[in-house]
C-alpha cells in the first residue's frame, strides 16, 4: 500500500532554497499534473491510497488529470488532545497516527512532504508491519529518484 500526499509531492510549492523565487497560482500548480506521474504510480506494485487533506477532491481534481482511478482515500479523525499534545510533544506530522491505524499491520510506504525522524521512529514502535516514510521536498515534487525506491521497496516485499 502506497499513502500518497498531492501538495508536495505531486502539486511542488514552495521556494527551491538554490534558486530564485518563482510565481505559481493554484491553477498552475495543476496544470503541472501529467499523465507521465499518473503511469508512474500506476506502475508501482502496490495499491495506491490518497493521504491528502484534499481528501475525496483528489478523486474528482487529481485522478482525472493524471489518469488514475478512483482511490481509497484516508478519512482524517479529529485527534483527540492527549494526541494533539503527544504529537507536538514527539514532532510528529499529524497524519502520522491515522496512517498507522490504516494500515492496521499492513507493510506500506508513505509519500509526504512532511515526514520527518520523529514519525519514522514513532512508526517503527508503534507499527508491525514493514514501512518506509519517504520524504518528498515540497519544490521540488515526486522526481526519478523517488519512483526508483518507491518501486524498489514495493518489490522487495
Amino acid at each position: 500500500m502506497l499513502f500518497l500526499d498531492v501538495d508536495g509531492p505531486l502539486l511542488p510549492f514552495g521556494e527551491d532554497p538554490q534558486r530564485a523565487p518563482r510565481g505559481t497560482t493554484s491553477g498552475s500548480r495543476l496544470a503541472q499534473l501529467t499523465s507521465e506521474v499518473g503511469n508512474r504510480l500506476a506502475a508501482l506494485p502496490c495499491e495506491l491510497v490518497w493521504a491528502t487533506t484534499w481528501e475525496e477532491e483528489a478523486n474528482s481534481e487529481i485522478a482525472p488529470r493524471i489518469g488514475l482511478p478512483r482511490l481509497p482515500v484516508v478519512s482524517w479523525p479529529e485527534p483527540t488532545d492527549q494526541h494533539k499534545r503527544e504529537d507536538r510533544w514527539f514532532g510528529l506530522c499529524w497524519k502520522t497516527r491515522t496512517l498507522v491505524n490504516w494500515a492496521d499491520g499492513r507493510p506500506f510506504a508513505w509519500v509526504d512532504d512532511e515526514i520527518t525522524d520523529a514519525d519514522r521512529e514513532w512508526v517503527s514502535k508503534h507499527h508491525s508491519g514493514r514501512a518506509l516514510l519517504h520524504h518528498v521536498e515540497s519544490y521540488r515534487g515526486l522526481a526519478d529518484d523517488d519512483f526508483t525506491v518507491l518501486d524498489r521497496w514495493c518489490r522487495t516485499l
